[in-house]
This record gives C-alpha cells, sequence and structure tokens, in this order.
C-alpha cells in the first residue's frame, strides 16, 4: 500500500483498477463502492488506486460556500486503505488543473499517468473545465485507450451521495447517535492538548483544552456530549463540552473541553483522538459554579450510563 501526493513519480501499476473522488466521510456508502474497486482489481489481478484531491474541489471553485470537512485528508487516507484499496494518489487541486478539458483529462491524466485496465465510476461522475466530461465519453475511449469502464449502479451512488448530506446536517445539529451507523464508526475529532484558563480544577472537573489539528473539520453543535478519548492506545471514558462557557466567561472563542474521568496524567502538548458518542445536553448559562458543578455531576451520570451500555 503506498499513498502518492502527486503524479510526477507513480510506479508502473499492474492491471490500474481506478477510481476518482473526494470520499470525505469515507462512510459506509463510500466503503461499498471502494469494495466493488478491490473487487474488479482482484478480478484481473490488479491494483486498486483511489484518485482523490486535495484540497477539496469545492474549496476552489466555491470559494464563497464555506466547506467543513468530515474527515481531514489524513484520516481519511487511513480509512480508505482500512478497506482494502492498494494505492491513494492526492492530486493537488489547483487552477490549472480545474481547467483542464474533459479530453485531455482522459488521455493525458487517466490513460497516460495510470495506464488503467478498469475504471470505476459513477453514472453522475462529471470531470474537466465545466464538468464537461461523464462516464458517455469514457466509455468512447474503451478501444482507443484499451481500458473498461465499469459503471457504479444508481443505488449505491446515490445512497452514498445522501448518507454525506445526512452526516453533514446531523453534525450540524449534534445528533452524533445518528452518524456512527452511517460511518459505520462514532465520529472523532483528532486535536492537540493546549493551557486553558484551568477553572475546571477549581471545582473538580479539570479539563483538556483539545485544539483540532485541521480547522477545516466539521464540529460538532455546541453542547455537552459523551465521548470515549484516545491516548497512546488506551481508551478512556470523558464528557465533552463544545462552546463558549456562558457561566465563567464572556468568550467569544469557541472551547472543546473534554473532562476524562479517573485520570490525572500530564497531557499538555499531547494529541487526543475523541470518539463521539452521544449528547447529553445543550450549553446552559446557570446561576452560579455551585449550580454548574451541580450539573456537572449530573452531567457525569448521565455521560457513564450512556458509555456503559
Amino acid at each position: 500500500m503506498a499513498v502518492f501526493f502527486d503524479t510526477v513519480n507513480l510506479p508502473s501499476f499492474r492491471n490500474a483498477v481506478v477510481t476518482i473522488g473526494t470520499f470525505d466521510g469515507v462512510h459506509k456508502g463510500h466503503a461499498i463502492i471502494l469494495k466493488e474497486v478491490v473487487r474488479h482489481a482482484a478480478e484481473v489481478e490488479g491494483e486498486s488506486i483511489l484518485i482523490t484531491f486535495e484540497p477539496h474541489p469545492r474549496k476552489l471553485l466555491f470559494p464563497d460556500k464555506p466547506l467543513k470537512l468530515i474527515t481531514p485528508l489524513q484520516q481519511k487516507l487511513n480509512l480508505v486503505l482500512d478497506t482494502g484499496i492498494d494505492h491513494i494518489v492526492v492530486m493537488p487541486f489547483t487552477q490549472e488543473f480545474s481547467n483542464m478539458s474533459a479530453k485531455d483529462y482522459v488521455e493525458n491524466f487517466l490513460a497516460r499517468q495510470f495506464k488503467p485496465s478498469v475504471i470505476v465510476i459513477g453514472y453522475d461522475h462529471h470531470f474537466g473545465h465545466d464538468r464537461a466530461g461523464d462516464i458517455s465519453l469514457l466509455k468512447q475511449y474503451e478501444q482507443s485507450s484499451g481500458f473498461k469502464v465499469y459503471e457504479i449502479p444508481a443505488q449505491l451512488i446515490d445512497e452514498a451521495a445522501v448518507s454525506s448530506t445526512q452526516v453533514r446536517n446531523a453534525l450540524t445539529e449534534g445528533r452524533v447517535a445518528d452518524v456512527a451507523p452511517m460511518l459505520g464508526r462514532p465520529y472523532s475529532l483528532y486535536g492537540k492538548v493546549i493551557s486553558g484558563a484551568q477553572l475546571g480544577r477549581t471545582i473538580s472537573y479539570p479539563t483538556a483544552n483539545i485544539l483540532p489539528s485541521d480547522h477545516e473539520q466539521l464540529i460538532p453543535a455546541n453542547g455537552v456530549y459523551a465521548v470515549l478519548v484516545k491516548w497512546q492506545g488506551k481508551e478512556y471514558k470523558a464528557m465533552l463540552n463544545i462552546g463558549y462557557r456562558p457561566t465563567v466567561s464572556k468568550d467569544i472563542q469557541l472551547h472543546i473541553e473534554a473532562h476524562i474521568f479517573d485520570f490525572d496524567k500530564d497531557i499538555y502538548g499531547e494529541h487526543l483522538d475523541v470518539l463521539f458518542v452521544e449528547r447529553l445536553r445543550d450549553e446552559q448559562k446557570f446561576p452560579s459554579i455551585d449550580a454548574l458543578k451541580a450539573q456537572l455531576d449530573a452531567d457525569k451520570q448521565n455521560a457513564l450510563a450512556v458509555l456503559n451500555r
């Protein structure tokens, strides 16, 4: 397995079976499509290859419409390789690349660089300048370029597209428990522990303040969550708050703070992986610190009840 970040030093792939897409989220719909690619590669005794793009094409094509990622690049690469794909080629999505004609895309990018045996593509996939290329254009090249085009069934493509939208909507609304079945795993956020105001220590709820490693990742809705925290290969039960801490400050900066149960190690500067299990409540402003502490006591019991299920 290998990941390439351009086409300059690509090896000669054996009977390459290629698919193309952003695959943000690598959810269950994506996994089914990728397994189809792996299956076709096995049939021709070839190598399966995903061509994806960085940054996400929508960032360049629609800069006025902000897009938050479900899976940052490194996480996406790991998840794709876990499906059995042999290689990933991450193409820099530049203005020059976006201006490539559909004809050049097929002849000089796909055919020349990858020499594919099979191209696995969805019925609604478009490529090249102004999205002029589609599956019918690829099929016109089958004989001259020596590859076969396999169309992913429309139902799988539609389900994958619906899933991506559903995942984004659910995360925006904080419905993380609904996201796990769509992804096939809990939604996760990876970040570095940074120093905070240390107010939690004064009420027996010290927190790890987490700075996401990718500022473009989608953060679930504000509120309190039952989560699992992975650190140095171990998993810990925790509760996490996303918000502005209205009871103790008038901060305009969003904070992501995890209180890890039965944990007393110094982890400043360390990286944590947070797995979201269930949303417990909205963020609230309490009339006093005592009222906040009482709610945190209740949150802990509720989080443990969720995590012990």
